[in-house]
Order: C-alpha cells, then structure tokens, then sequence
C-alpha cells in the first residue's frame, strides 16, 4: 500500500482498490502458469465490466495487503475473473479479514482494428489452470441517468488518465464516477448542514464499459441521479456520455457511515428527505 491511497478517513480509497487488482490480474497473467508468455493476455485485453464490493475498511500498514485472483468462466471471447483482497488474522472469520471482493468480465482486444477477438488454444490453456467455475449471479436491470438531472458533470481527461493504447484506463472510470457524485451529494446536502462524524462509504461499485474514452481537451457529460433510497443506504446510477453516445454505465451503493463507532448509521431525517425528493424528480 502507499500512503496516497488514503482517503479523508484514513481508509483506502475505493478507486484505489481496483488499481490494486489490475496489479494483482497483470502480474498472475504475465508470471504465472504453463503459458505465462503469453503477455498479449495480461494487457492487450480490455475491461468489460467491474463488479465490487467492499466488505469492510481497509487501513494503511506497512506490511502487504493480500490479493487472490482466479478465473471463473472462460468464454469463445471473454473471460471472467474474480479477486479477494485479505489480511491473514487468526481473530477473524475462516482465518482472514476480507476487505473487498470482486469481479470482472475481460476480452482479448486488437488495438489496432479497435475490435475484440476470440481467445487462442494457447490463452485457453493458460486460463484453464486458474479456473474454479462458479455459478453466474444474475444481473440488475440499470436505470439510465437522466440527461437534465441534478448530477451533470463535465469530466475533462487527463493526459496520465490514459494507458499505452490511448484509451483511458479502466481504472480511472471509477475516478471518474466518484468525481460526479461529490458535487451531486453536495448540492443536496449544500442547506441541511451535516452530523458531527457523518460521512458516506461506497460499499458496492459495479461499472459497465460500453465505449473507449480518449484524450481530447474536450470533457465528457457524466449525468447521475438517485435512483434508491433505503434506510441507511442509497443508489447513484451514472452514465458517461459523449452526446447521444454512451461511453459508461455504473451503479454505486452507499452507505452512511459514523467514523466515530466504524458502523453504518440512519442520516438525518432532512437529508433523507431531500435524497428521496430527488429520486423521485
């Protein structure tokens, strides 16, 4: 871990936790099994889909933070992929704290063409050896972001946003993503005030990738709107768009979260209120 990954509350950010499983799915496709030579599977793919979920806060310490990855599903061409970031602690349910768990859905990319293609014999036996099947979890339909709602915000790329191939890495959406909430939750929350040692925690994160984005000094339209509120938790849906086009879909589960007990807690009646005015706007 670096200490830049921190957040305001001294926990890893959750943009940072998907860095850290792009480093952990690089280095298992490029060091390890019968066909680790086979570097065109380590990066010349492109990510699909994220699907995160963070099971509790992870904290800066000077020893390293644990990440298993293994291949779920191998198909004619894509692959799945899943990860659990950990500590080894006795104390711990089955012998280790588990801070994240996560998916993603890849496919081999010709950069060149700008085309997906089809896993070789060869990629297929390295993928083989991490396989551990696992059932497919269906998937939640998406509320697609109104284009005139109260989260518009304009993201400009950075020109160390994007990778080798001149497309945005698909870890800098997330960024992207929690750049256009803060404002939002802002403007909602910009007349109510806030609880003494209230704040909001991201506990599921699942981002759709439709679309490259490229540099260009241009920004991008992010829309995002409420679209559920629960007790003590409530649903961002968000799209990247460049006009009609969409570039990127993600859902966002938060919760409220009190850093004085570490637990989640019910937001104050007026915040809620407001929150549930504008899903319903």
């Amino acid at each position: 871990m670096r200490w830049a990954d921190m957040d305001l509350l001294g926990h890893v950010n959750n943009v940072v936790y998907v860095d850290y499983l792009q480093e952990a799915r690089v280095d298992m496709l490029r060091t390890h099994g019968p066909a680790a030579h086979t570097v065109e599977l380590a990066e010349g793919v492109v990510v699909v889909r994220h699907e995160v979920h963070y099971r509790a806060p992870l904290t800066f310490r000077f020893r390293p933070v644990t990440i298993e990855c293994w291949v779920t599903e191998i198909r004619a061409a894509s692959f799945t992929m899943a990860y659990e970031v950990f500590h080894e602690d006795a104390e711990a349910e089955g012998g280790r704290r588990v801070y994240l768990q996560a998916t993603t859905v890849l496919t081999p990319y010709v950069f060149a063409t700008e085309r997906p293609r089809r896993i070789s014999e060869a990629e297929r036996e390295t993928l083989t050896v991490f396989l551990e099947p696992e059932p497919r979890a269906p998937r939640t339909p998406r509320s697609p972001a109104r284009r005139e709602s109260v989260g518009h915000y304009p993201v400009h790329v950075r020109f160390s946003d994007v990778d080798v191939y001149g497309h945005v890495n698909n870890v800098k959406y997330f960024e992207y993503f929690q750049e256009a909430r803060i404002p939002l939750m802002e403007r909602l929350g910009r007349d109510l005030g806030r609880a003494d040692g209230m704040h909001v925690v991201v506990a599921q994160t699942d981002v759709d990738y439709k679309a490259p984005i490229l540099f260009r000094l241009e920004p991008y339209d992010v829309n995002s709107r409420i679209t559920h509120v629960g007790t003590k938790s409530f649903t961002i849906d968000s799209e990247i768009r460049d006009g009609d086009v969409v570039l990127s879909r993600a859902r966002v589960v938060l919760v409220f979260f009190d850093s004085a007990t570490q637990r989640s807690v019910e937001p104050p009646a007026a915040f809620r209120e407001a929150m549930l005015a504008a899903a319903e706007s």
